[in-house]
């Protein structure tokens, strides 16, 4: 199955660029290039899109509020972060995944195909996360680094470690902005709670 992805940003040049570089994969077909995040949860419905590819200036300080209701709405499309600018790592970890303007076509297409098959092997384990490991990643959303997750719940580094090698096993997901949405989507911590 082909995922459909829209882009969303300003950029008439970036955005027909990287729908260039996408339209050349096996895997992706860009169904739709919008230069404002208006009415973007319509357009989601009617392309029947499962990733959308946006640049987070255009959503400004509302950046968080916005993807969590999208995110709500939508709950099997990737948001990805396109990144033509400097931005503070916080402002990014609301996203699935992050494309930076310097990205190579590979490593575009590297990005891409881990986020699909991450929620592929996410789905196909039913296993659920225990007490622990709930505990450890919602310390993980929240930003905390393994030395204080590890002081925190008066457990070694290595069992943090354990327990994280684990988090990414059973949910597929590897980075620190993937974990932060799962974890709000799946109401374990509020939005409120990130830095």
């Amino acid at each position: 199955m082909r995922n459909r992805v829209i882009i969303c940003e300003a950029s008439e040049i970036v955005a027909n660029g990287l729908a260039e570089m996408i339209n050349g994969m096996a895997q992706f077909d860009v169904v739709l290039r919008v230069d404002s995040p208006e009415r973007i949860s319509e357009k989601i419905l009617s392309s029947n899109a499962n990733m959308l590819i946006i640049d987070p200036v255009l959503l400004g300080y509302q950046n968080k509020d916005f993807l969590l209701q999208l995110g709500k709405e939508h709950p099997n499309v990737f948001i990805v972060a396109l990144v033509t600018t400097y931005l503070d790592h916080s402002f990014l970890t609301p996203y699935h995944g992050v494309i930076e303007l310097n990205d190579s076509r590979a490593k575009i297409i590297d990005k891409m195909n881990e986020l699909v098959q991450n929620e592929a092997s996410k789905n196909s384990d039913d296993v659920e996360l225990s007490k622990r490991e709930t505990d450890v990643l919602v310390a993980v959303a929240k930003g905390m680094m393994n030395k204080e997750i590890a002081e925190q719940m008066n457990i070694s580094i290595h069992t943090v470690i354990s327990h994280r090698k684990n988090i990414t096993r059973k949910t597929g997901i590897k980075s620190v902005s993937g974990l932060t949405v799962y974890a709000l989507l799946n109401n374990l911590i509020d939005e409120k709670d990130l830095i």
